[in-house]
């Protein structure tokens, strides 16, 4: 399994000769390696519907008639849109073709901003464990830290693990940190922080709290293998 990283939460991975994406963020995201007019992948996971996170899902989706998975109330309103969904909700689980996605809670907020100053409800933030080759990969989405990731972290051997830094909308640092002991993941990667003056962090600053964990500050475009 080949897991990149390419900026905010964006992250891809390659398994099982599918080609999926995670919060796809790219228009408007100066740290992103990505141009969404040339990403080809087989389906597009998304934690929630805040358009840091959504980004450029509609328009990839319909381009490579992929399959976009979503927090329920998520994928009902991106089918609307004319996109193929597969809708779940936390505590669920699914076997794809390209590996096991199950739903995580998250504790933060989901809603599309409409033109008309409208909000519209996407249901609740999840995290996401994604399961292939024998590996598990957790993207926290975004969230705060909550005592359930020890239980998250004791039910699943965790590989590679992406948790939010930037504080104000998410966990900062030390939180993070936390999240990491808790989770037991092998290797940890510190995501959704810098891309505005509301979440400038310092990534060595949270690798440096990191107990057991091993840190890893991952570029636009830097992959790993697992």
């Amino acid at each position: 399994m080949k897991v990149s990283f390419h900026g905010h939460s964006v992250v891809g991975i390659e398994t099982n000769g599918k080609k999926i994406l995670i919060d796809p963020f790219i228009t408007g995201n100066e740290l992103c390696d990505l141009n969404a007019d040339d990403v080809k992948v087989n389906a597009i996971l998304l934690t929630h519907g805040h358009g840091d996170h959504v980004g450029d899902t509609v328009e990839i989706a319909k381009r490579n008639d992929a399959l976009v998975i979503a927090p329920f109330e998520l994928a009902t309103y991106l089918g609307w849109k004319g996109v193929k969904a597969h809708p779940m909700a936390i505590g669920g689980a699914h076997e794809f073709d390209f590996g096991k996605v199950k739903l995580t809670q998250a504790f933060h907020g989901s809603s599309y901003e409409e033109e008309n100053h409208t909000l519209v409800y996407t249901g609740m933030p999840a995290g996401i464990l994604f399961t292939a080759e024998g590996k598990t990969v957790y993207h926290a989405g975004d969230t705060g830290l909550f005592s359930d990731m020890k239980m998250i972290g004791e039910r699943n051997n965790i590989d590679l693990a992406f948790l939010p830094i930037g504080d104000n909308f998410t966990m900062g640092p030390e939180d993070a940190a936390t999240a990491a002991e808790w989770l037991q993941a092998k290797t940890v990667v510190p995501v959704h922080f810098n891309t505005n003056p509301f979440i400038k962090q310092d990534p060595e600053k949270f690798v440096s709290l990191l107990q057991k964990a091993n840190g890893k500050i991952m570029q636009a475009g830097d992959s790993v293998e697992l």
